[in-house]
């Protein structure tokens, strides 16, 4: 299984999730069910590409699925998305407490030119892990790959 990292890397996959989770947070069943076709229509990509995406998803355990005839009903499990939020925590509470103490709280956060910057570099970062992971994947001999 890939790491869970790898997986949320992945913009095609973290797009697919926030379509899962505004479905959840508006379903008005508990389950927050979305077809396949319903994502497809969302993202203006091929069925294929976001089968791909969603088997890669199911295989992380971030989103389970609902076999109805030939029709598959896909909902987010947020299980896996707790390892990530206790491994964030940390480095997002980073000098709170002395920000509580201290009473100043105009300083305590990133500007938002700075949270742009931010939000920005993560998302190439992440992009060019994966690509990176991709190539060295395609050119390593085999006893060197880790998921095969």
């Amino acid at each position: 299984m890939a790491d869970i990292f790898d997986v949320v890397a992945d913009p095609t996959r973290r797009d697919i999730l926030g379509i899962l989770l505004e479905k959840h947070n508006t379903s008005a069943d508990a389950a927050g069910e979305i077809s396949v076709s319903e994502i497809v229509a969302e993202l203006g990509l091929s069925q294929p590409t976001v089968s791909k995406h969603l088997k890669v998803l199911r295989e992380a355990g971030l989103v389970a699925v609902r076999e109805e005839g030939q029709h598959r009903y896909y909902h987010l499990d947020h299980s896996p998305l707790e390892a990530i939020e206790d491994w964030l925590i940390p480095f997002l509470s980073v000098d709170f407490d002395a920000v509580v103490r201290e009473g100043d709280f105009a300083d305590a956060g990133l500007k938002d030119e700075q949270r742009a910057f931010a939000t920005a570099l993560g998302k190439a970062f992440a992009d060019t892990s994966v690509k990176v992971s991709a190539a060295v994947k395609d050119v390593a001999p085999k006893k060197w790959r880790r998921y095969e």
